[in-house]
């Protein structure tokens, strides 16, 4: 056969096909279609083309099961090994649980042990001796029998009840800004809040020694973070300068300066007028955790604003704590009316929490009704300080103490020069410290000491400037006399001298 009678055999072919093509109902108006999208598109023909093509395939593939078999189910489960959810437990820790003391009853500044002990309690954020105030106990049993434990909604369902708008108000009034909104617990508030207003692409500036909570919603935000140093307005300076500098000719994104008032790791103070300062120059928004410092700090409690002379309109976002100092339970952030509305939908613990329950929100205005009316409270905790400072810090040849000498919350780190002598490396430094804590057990005083956090995020060996500091935790309450804060000074003392001694 010649290419001659080839071709036209294929001719014969292809008119047959046109001719049984030509007889399908609807063919004509397929032809035109085609003749046309053509022209006008011959790509989109191809397109179409492959679509068909695939569809034919498609359908004309055996039939298979995406199920697997039994036993190959039973194989997978055999494999697979989940991973624990936490580090298994060093020796140290488990000796440090197998020894840690357990309340029995009310946790007050005297505390019965489950050993039968009672101990001078030192370890705990009653400052103010709120505990044992019967006054709220009974204000608190009344609206419990009114409102029952909790809401069990969300504040955006139904969970909102007119207690908690009247303690978002007495907040706000407190502290003196337009608004406020209060979230079920403290911790996850700083967190919220962060991630409510930082998202990616923004920048975070960050004193390198904030709380763990803080370095969680920089962490969720997924925003760009820059350090500074530890409380030092110099470099802070520093780094915004050079984020204003490398942002110029980029498209404008929102800028945050995330600090504490008072540092829960280190327990100094800000200076807040500079920082504002340079927020207002460099053209940053200020949030502003004041979990350690709102009820503790200023005349009247208001914070670490009232106590620098600071107007609190002049912070962007005031965040803190219902469940330290006033005993209550919660957290809140106080700003202006579009920053506290923003949250009510976009804040992860406040739309996806139940609400906080109705005695807690209650506690908490009655606790800020106190500190306004009777002032003295703040002033008998911050004697208090003075004598546990003079008892400690002066007088104690191995350690100093770190906190702001206004901070309730003590924190005792042993000197640079005992470190270099001895050798102590940060392990070394628990053990120690966990050692003075059991000997001032033994002698009647229950303190605690600061637990280990972890490293800046996404930080490396090479830009880790700051680490925490082990040291020992002393919770300073107005409801110990003068002189029983000497006794339990003298006590912790005696306890960090014969500790340190033994080490060689």
């Amino acid at each position: 056969m010649d290419l001659q009678d080839v071709q036209s055999w294929l001719n014969d072919i292809l008119t047959e096909v046109s001719v049984q093509f030509h007889k399908v109902p609807g063919s004509a108006i397929f032809l035109r279609y085609v003749k046309s999208s053509y022209q006008n598109d011959p790509v989109r023909s191809a397109v179409e083309l492959f679509l068909v093509l695939f569809a034919i395939r498609y359908l004309a593939a055996p039939a298979y099961s995406t199920q697997k078999r039994s036993y190959e189910v039973d194989e997978l489960i055999d494999e697979w090994a989940p991973e624990p959810l936490v580090a298994p437990q060093t020796p140290f820790e488990e000796a440090e649980n197998e020894k840690r003391p357990l309340i029995v009853g009310p946790t007050g500044p005297k505390s019965r042990l489950s050993n039968g002990r009672t101990v001078t309690n030192l370890a705990s954020y009653n400052f103010f001796n709120l505990v044992s105030n019967e006054a709220l106990k009974e204000k608190a049993i009344q609206v419990l029998r009114t409102y029952g434990v909790g809401p069990c909604s969300p504040p955006g369902f139904y969970g909102t009840q007119d207690v908690h708008i009247k303690t978002e108000a007495d907040i706000a009034a407190h502290l003196g800004t337009p608004a406020c909104i209060v979230y079920t617990q403290a911790f996850s508030t700083i967190s919220s809040v962060i991630s409510a207003f930082s998202k990616r692409g923004d920048i975070i500036v960050a004193d390198r020694a904030v709380n763990y909570a803080i370095r969680k919603g920089i962490q969720i935000s997924r925003s760009t973070i820059r350090w500074y140093e530890h409380n030092d307005t110099q470099d802070l300076q520093r780094v915004l300068g050079k984020v204003v500098t490398e942002q110029a000719k980029k498209p404008l994104t929102r800028r945050f300066i995330i600090t504490e008032g008072l540092f829960e790791n280190v327990g100094d103070m800000i200076d807040l007028p500079k920082i504002i300062e340079l927020g207002r120059q460099y053209k940053f928004r200020l949030i502003l955790d004041e979990t350690w410092s709102f009820g503790v700090l200023g005349r009247t409690g208001r914070g670490i604003t009232e106590h620098q002379n600071v107007d609190a309109a002049e912070v962007d976002m005031i965040i803190g704590s219902l469940a330290g100092p006033l005993c209550a339970g919660g957290g809140f952030c106080a700003g202006s009316d579009a920053i506290v509305e923003h949250q009510r939908i976009s804040a992860s613990a406040y739309t996806f929490s139940a609400a906080l329950p109705a005695m807690l929100a209650t506690t908490a205005s009655e606790v800020l009704s106190m500190l306004q009316s009777n002032p003295e409270i703040l002033t008998t905790v911050r004697e208090n300080i003075k004598t546990m400072w003079a008892q400690l810090d002066p007088r104690s040849d191995w350690v100093h103490c770190t906190s702001s000498a206004e901070n309730p919350i003590m924190l005792l780190a042993l000197k640079p020069d005992l470190i270099a002598s001895k050798k102590l490396g940060m392990v070394d430094q628990e053990h120690l410290y966990q050692e003075i804590v059991d000997e001032t057990l033994a002698n009647g005083v229950l303190i605690s000491r600061l637990k280990s956090m972890p490293r800046a995020i996404n930080a490396t060996m090479k830009d880790i400037g700051w680490e925490l500091q082990p040291a020992l935790k002393v919770c300073v309450t107005s409801g110990l006399s003068k002189k029983e804060i000497e006794r339990a000074g003298i006590t912790i003392r005696h306890a960090i001298t014969k500790i340190v001694n033994k080490r060689r």
